[in-house]
């Protein structure tokens, strides 16, 4: 079936220039907001139909590094975290709670960390590629959410894994993975507290797009 989403953004998708990503994670998440996130699977199905996949990013939240006690770079550059001290625009992958990853993407200049975490993404093109990958069958508009709603949702859409993903340029289409600036106007933001998480929970750093339909988690207190 074919998605009604509030933006239908026609390939190709122009990738963010590596500046984008050189600042302060709070700019770059709110700025963040309705740009585009793609992923190429040309090399798995070469010209076929679900080749390609987008989505619009409508929830992002900021990690802040060293001095943030709920960043992964808070235990400074480590073989895991090394992607977050490196060049800004890269991709962290990590595996939690034993069942998904999420996908973030690396902020500041390098030797820097930061990053944005990617929470979910409303879906414009290849949703049924999508929804194989999510082991679902979309029976109309109100099945979309299931989708991408949710970091783990949005990275088993797009087939994110770290062994696959963790590290490749998001600036850079060749690397299959890219953030596009093919995006709507972004509306009103809405922001709160983080979610899932224990430490520097009390901090304002999640952005979302305010009303929009595919918000995970706590919608009423944007």
């Amino acid at each position: 079936m074919s998605a009604q989403p509030s933006l239908i953004a026609s390939p190709p998708f122009r990738a963010l220039h590596r500046d984008f990503f050189a600042r302060d994670p709070r700019r770059v998440a709110r700025d963040l907001l309705s740009k585009v996130l793609v992923r190429s699977l040309e090399a798995e199905n070469p010209g076929g139909k679900g080749a390609l996949l987008a989505g619009r990013i409508v929830e992002v939240e900021a990690y802040l590094g060293e001095n943030d006690p709920a960043a992964h770079a808070a235990a400074g550059n480590t073989s895991r975290t090394s992607v977050l001290f490196g060049p800004p625009g890269h991709a962290y992958v990590y595996f939690i709670y034993g069942n998904h990853y999420c996908l973030n993407v690396s902020c500041q200049p390098e030797g820097k960390a930061g990053c944005v975490l990617f929470r979910a993404l409303e879906p414009l093109v290849g949703i049924e590629t999508m929804a194989h990958a999510r082991g679902m069958v979309v029976h109309g508009p109100r099945d979309l959410p299931k989708l991408t709603s949710g970091p783990g949702r949005l990275a088993e859409a797009f087939a994110i894994t770290r062994s696959r993903d963790n590290g490749c340029d998001l600036t850079a289409p060749g690397s299959g993975l890219w953030i596009s600036d093919a995006g709507a106007p972004r509306g009103r933001i809405g922001i709160t507290p983080r979610i899932g998480i224990t430490k520097g929970a009390d901090q304002p750093l999640r952005y979302l797009l305010a009303g929009n339909a595919f918000i995970s988690g706590r919608k009423s207190r944007a």
